[in-house]
């Protein structure tokens, strides 16, 4: 049986993976997200390409059987990515901007099989919709930190959640990774869910 290695630092898409049954090993492919030629890419295709990249990034690093899942998420608002912010003065001002309004939470994946050598790549697209949120709550919720290291600034389950009444789609998207996604991807390959689930 191959390996299931998860080419990502996130522990959201660890412990997703995890509560499911599934038992990754962690190899983060250090892939800069920050070029000019993933930023020059609409949000949709760029999490998709990232994706592709960080897979293909850690297969080089590996030499045993293994299925390896890469992803990459951002969040769409008025057309524009909106990544980690990466400091409290831009997670402040995206908060003020998407308060009360929706916007795209896509992510990219591509799982990687190294035995038969497939790769299945695509994008998981959930709409978040955020409550109005007062100056003094944004500023109480950048001050945790949290939204400074997470796509858009914000997340489902942390402490952002009191702030997002609602989401159309997949749950575990915005979180990190779609597991129907991966489930479906790992039929495609020939393996069953309850397979995936004994892969060490």
């Amino acid at each position: 049986m191959p390996t299931i290695v998860l080419a990502s630092q996130s522990t959201s898409r660890r412990r997703l993976l995890e509560s499911a049954g599934l038992s990754p090993k962690i190899m983060v492919s250090n892939v800069d997200e920050e070029t000019e030629f993933f930023n020059a890419m609409h949000p949709a295709d760029m999490v998709i390409a990232l994706a592709i990249t960080k897979a293909h990034t850690v297969r080089e690093q590996i030499d045993y059987p293994a299925i390896i899942i890469g992803c990459d998420s951002t969040f769409e608002f008025d057309g524009v990515s909106l990544g980690k912010p990466g400091t409290p003065a831009i997670a402040t001002e995206r908060a003020k901007r998407v308060r009360g309004n929706s916007g795209l939470l896509h992510t990219g994946h591509c799982i990687i099989d190294t035995v038969k050598d497939v790769e299945i790549s695509d994008r998981v697209t959930t709409r978040v919709t955020f409550d109005h949120m007062s100056d003094e709550e944004i500023a109480d919720y950048v001050a945790t930190e949290e939204p400074l290291h997470v796509a858009g600034g914000f997340t489902l389950d942390g402490f952002s959640s009191p702030f997002i009444p609602s989401i159309e789609g997949d749950y575990t998207n915005v979180v990190g990774i779609s597991m129907p996604f991966v489930r479906k991807a790992f039929a495609q390959l020939g393996y069953t869910w309850p397979q995936a689930k004994v892969m060490k």
